[in-house]
């Protein structure tokens, strides 16, 4: 199998542990300062890469400059936001018909800023996917007490996606060339931008050292920060922006199966059915229209 075809099965995968990730975390550290050191791992670990490599760094000032600030947006702004927000009292669930948001708004703002044309198909797919987040997870979230769950949290939750997509949509832009690796690199420097300050006026720096604190950091490192990532780079470079979006929409619902396999959590129907419409939404929205086909 050709590697272009198994990398966004590979990225849906490593992205979907992130929720399993973040529920280990939590037990070792506060949020925030997870992900600053999580971030300044990944940042050294991909420099030393880049050093072995022998990897040229981005030749002009202003290509480096984009790629530090599309971190601060792809991974300071956003997963930092999300992680906080889950710490404030937001369920996963509504996190995750929240996250559901993502591609459709990738999807519009790509049509408006950089000129991506979604086809009738594509936009079914989008909408489509949305709706099998909806019916997965919306059962639960109208169980909770909505009085307990915090507005503000949520909203920061809503503005984290607006932040993917701004980050998404900008790198797609300004970042054309250059290595992945270095790319990379610079974005966790942007990234540690964000989330060093943040953590230093939010939290009071808890963590909890030893053996579930490295395990749960290693693999959020290399398994999501380094694996995942450079895959959601090379998907942005390859292809449309709203394609490589709209794989987010699988997510959530292997999310659920990870939780229920890990933690005994139940699958409902609705999450299977839901899942089964996603898995459609995400099939309309990257495969090839018959002109380009024939192309």
């Amino acid at each position: 199998m050709k590697f272009h075809r198994l990398a966004p099965v590979l990225f849906v995968l490593l992205w979907s542990t992130g929720w399993v990730a973040a529920k280990y975390a939590s037990l070792f550290a506060d949020p925030l300062t997870f992900l600053v050191l999580r971030y300044a791992v990944a940042a050294v670990l991909f420099y030393l890469v880049c050093r072995v490599s022998g990897v040229r760094w981005p030749a002009s000032r202003s290509a480096q400059v984009h790629a530090v600030v599309s971190g601060m947006f792809l991974h300071g702004f956003y997963l930092g936001m999300v992680w906080w927000a889950i710490g404030q009292g937001v369920p996963a669930s509504l996190s995750g018909i929240i996250a559901g948001l993502q591609p459709l708004m990738t999807g519009i703002a790509a049509a408006y800023l950089i000129g991506e044309a979604l086809s009738g198909s594509q936009k079914l797919g989008l909408l489509l996917g949305f709706a099998g987040i909806a019916i997965a997870v919306l059962p639960n979230v109208l169980a909770l007490d909505a009085v307990a769950i915090p507005v503000g949290a949520v909203v920061v939750n809503v503005l984290a996606m607006a932040c993917v997509t701004a980050g998404t949509i900008y790198q797609k832009r300004y970042l054309h060339e250059g290595d992945l690796r270095a790319v990379a690199t610079l974005q966790y420097v942007g990234a540690l931008i964000v989330t060093v300050p943040a953590a230093l006026l939010l939290e009071d720096l808890h963590v909890s050292w030893g053996l579930g604190l490295f395990a749960v950091l290693g693999w959020s490192v290399l398994g999501i920060s380094m694996g995942a990532i450079a895959l959601l780079l090379y998907l942005i470079r390859r292809g449309d922006v709203s394609k490589a979006a709209s794989l987010i929409y699988l997510v959530p619902p292997l999310a659920a199966v990870e939780a229920a396999l890990l933690f005994g959590e139940r699958l409902t129907i609705p999450m299977i059915i839901g899942t089964v419409i996603v898995v459609l939404g995400v099939y309309l929205t990257n495969r090839k229209s018959a002109a380009v086909s024939a192309g």
